[in-house]
């Protein structure tokens, strides 16, 4: 595990003391008169973020002092692993006692770098830590890294039959069953607005399908929008606007996540995992304005816009979803632009047609200090969606409330008597932060691992109660 090593008896590493203002002075006379002087030369002040190494009398470092908010603090010691001289650090309670798993997993999210491309300009630090709590945040830190390198991964490399082999090697893994429809199988199998969006691609459009698990046990539904790059279609996007949809395959990378945790933790369901995987590309063939698609559910669809294409994928993803009455279900989606306005970019938008999920998944995603912010299923905007030639329209005219038209269209695919969650994530961060590397994220993922635990299996010791 990169940045993390189990700690082995007799081997200490450099101690790390988290300190605020109210111990810092009570630390500081701890580490003697040299240390104290040390700390008043560097100004150092227990900023949230801010450290300093502190050398013993013969110079060499004796101890790392960094400043926290609060003991919980997820990102508490992320600043670390990618600064920190190259060697083998411990925690030690001399000052703020840290929740270690917590720690541990913040230190892991600050070593992270995304390496396929390039090598790493060093190697992170390492934190010391036991073997149960190196067993605890690995599944977690797992999953995280690949949602990030998922999301990462050029198109070139993650393409709809990239994605596929990603869950193919889960299945294999983990024992599970695996399918795909792929190209015009998807039309004799009843999946048009998936090969609509995603036949002008090179690379064939399909729907990928992995299920794990006992039937006995509550079925649940994992939906991942696996747009792989999304031109926008004839409506092209701009150039700006494209940069970055590379990223919109993010729905799928937190679903294939989520997925492998499930499996990990051995939760008693029956899974079933979902990806639409399609390029939404330019050609003579693309999908045009004013199309009018009979989607699975015998809904039609008249398309008002060819960028509003996850909707699209999704909308099949989710009527094959409901065929087998599961107990719940679940979409992830790199979805709207406008979600990303009301919100911004570390707040998922949350809509589900179950109040209990949503007040579980607000409880929650405190606890886990993975934010996602509900958003209403505002009946009235549905005549934002009103057709006068089919059923509804796949975008609408207005600007306004963009999130929830997107959100009220899936829903008439799911029963109202189905409890369904749809995640509108971004997936993304646009600066680096400690912990936060720019580029891909995973967003909302351990708070719904959370909820789908306390739900099925509430009386086991999960990982995410202690992390």
């Amino acid at each position: 595990m990169q940045g993390l090593k189990q700690a082995v008896r007799g081997k200490q590493g450099i101690r790390i003391i988290a300190v605020d203002a109210s111990c810092l002075a009570r630390v500081a006379r701890s580490l003697g008169k040299e240390g104290a002087r040390w700390l008043d030369t560097m100004g150092f002040n227990a900023s949230a973020g801010k450290f300093v190494l502190v050398p013993d009398a013969k110079g060499h470092f004796d101890a790392v002092l960094i400043g926290v908010s609060n003991a919980d603090d997820m990102y508490a010691l992320s600043p670390l692993p990618q600064n920190l001289p190259r060697g083998d650090y411990r925690l030690d309670d001399a000052g703020i006692a840290l929740n270690p798993a917590r720690a541990a997993f913040g230190w892991a999210l600050g070593a992270y770098r995304f390496t396929r491309y390039r090598a790493p300009a060093r190697e992170p630090a390492n934190l010391l830590i036991d073997a149960d709590t190196l067993s605890v945040v690995t599944p977690l830190i797992d999953a995280t890294r690949r949602v990030r390198d998922l999301v990462n991964t050029p198109t070139e490399d993650m393409g709809p039959e990239h994605l596929a082999a990603e869950i193919k090697t889960l299945a294999k893994s983990s024992g599970a069953t695996f399918r795909e429809f792929v190209g015009d199988q998807l039309l004799k199998s009843n999946f048009p607005t998936i090969h609509a969006v995603g036949r002008a691609s090179h690379r064939a459009p399909r729907l990928v399908e992995m299920n794990w698990g006992k039937e006995k046990h509550p079925r649940i539904v994992i939906v991942g929008k696996g747009v792989c790059f999304d031109t926008g279609g004839l409506d092209i996007k701009s150039s700006d606007g494209m940069r970055w949809m590379k990223k919109d395959m993010g729905g799928a990378a937190h679903a294939i996540a989520l997925a492998g945790l499930i499996v990990s933790a051995k939760l008693p369901v029956r899974l079933t995992l979902l990806v639409p995987a399609v390029e939404n590309s330019i050609a003579g063939n693309s999908y045009r304005p004013g199309e009018v698609i009979r989607t699975r559910a015998g809904i039609t669809v008249e398309v008002d816009n060819t960028d509003a294409e996850g909707r699209l994928v999704l909308c099949d993803a989710l009527a094959y979803a409901v065929e087998n009455q599961p107990d719940l279900i679940v979409d992830f989606a790199t979805l709207t632009g406008a979600a990303r306005v009301a919100l911004g970019p570390d707040l998922p938008a949350l809509f589900t047609n179950n109040d209990a999920l949503a007040h579980a998944a607000a409880e929650l995603a405190q606890r886990e200090q993975d934010p996602v912010w509900r958003m209403p299923l505002w009946q009235p905007y549905l005549g934002m969606l009103d057709s006068r030639i089919a059923d509804t329209v796949n975008a609408g005219p207005s600007r306004m409330a963009g999130a929830i038209t997107a959100a009220l269209f899936l829903q008439r695919f799911v029963p109202d008597k189905t409890p369904w969650m749809h995640v509108d994530t971004y997936s993304w961060n646009d600066a680096d932060r400690p912990g936060r590397p720019a580029g891909g994220e995973a967003q909302s993922l351990r708070t719904v691992f959370a909820l789908l635990s306390e739900r099925y299996a509430p009386r086991q010791d999960r990982p995410t109660r202690k992390a």
